[in-house]
């Protein structure tokens, strides 16, 4: 990914000749789960509240995509209709996906989000759609590139530092390369994030590049080595409700994407 990726940020969004500025579209990805309310107790389509919040607060408009039947040919049609996408956080990615035995403390698989996510990354890097992906969606990211997972840090790393339980979020200080469209959005050097996860990168995906780390050497954030956006971090920039330019710079960038994809329609 380009170094100067991060002043995406600060650039105008999208519009249509003669009209206002065009809001880009940001598809969020969401489990099904069983949910309560009134007398109803049904699956349905759960992310929480900050998510979409953080985009909508940076100028965009956020889309819930829930896992969907067919998922390689539905994630084509949802696409054609989005301007980014975010991988949300959520339970741990299944071992077989990169070839691993699954650890006793691993979550039950969930291959319908699996297989959804996949599907739409992969058509995103097919359109050069800008990613973000966020915790468990970094780690998707990874296996899609062919990484692997660590899927217990206690073990691998000896420390609880990044999951404390009870849905308490750690605060862990990471370090930001200087050069990276990470640090072009955050700034380079030392950064507090919100951490809540018990897996975690171990071997890189192809075409991954490191562009944060703790001071005990998990990658901690990582960007494309190409020139299209895509960032993924392993803490969750949602709980910050005071810091949205994470948000902000992909909605740049998918204003930038719509603005392309707009004017090659006109020109077809």
């Amino acid at each position: 990914m380009r170094a100067d990726a991060g002043a995406a940020a600060a650039r105008p969004l999208a519009s249509d000749p003669g009209e206002g500025p065009r809001r880009p579209v940001i598809g969020l990805t969401t489990y099904l789960e069983q949910a309560r309310q009134g007398v109803w107790d049904v699956r349905a389509a759960f992310l929480p509240q900050q998510y979409f919040t953080s985009v909508t607060d940076a100028g965009g408009i956020a889309v819930l995509l829930p896992p969907q039947p067919s998922p390689d040919q539905t994630a084509e049609a949802v696409l054609d209709g989005l301007d980014g996408l975010i991988l949300t956080g959520g339970l741990d990615v299944q071992p077989e996906l990169y070839g691993a035995q699954r650890h006793p403390l691993t979550d039950p698989a969930r291959p319908d989000r699996d297989e959804w996510e996949l599907a739409l990354f992969r058509g995103a890097e097919r359109r050069r759609m800008p990613v973000l992906a966020i915790c468990r969606g970094l780690q998707l990211v990874n296996v899609a590139r062919g990484g692997t997972l660590h899927q217990h840090l206690p073990e691998a790393l000896g420390t609880e530092r990044y999951r404390l339980g009870g849905g308490v979020f750690a605060t862990n200080t990471v370090e930001i390369a200087a050069g990276t469209a990470l640090a072009g959005l955050l700034g380079a050097g030392e950064f507090d994030v919100h951490s809540y996860h018990h897996q975690g990168v171990d071997r890189l995906g192809d075409g991954l590049v490191a562009t944060a780390q703790t001071d005990d050497g998990l990658v901690q954030a990582f960007e494309s080595d190409g020139d299209s956006y895509l960032v993924g971090v392993q803490w969750h920039p949602e709980e910050n409700a005071d810091d949205k330019r994470l948000f902000e710079g992909i909605v740049a960038e998918a204003a930038t994407y719509s603005a392309s994809r707009m004017r090659g329609e006109r020109a077809s």
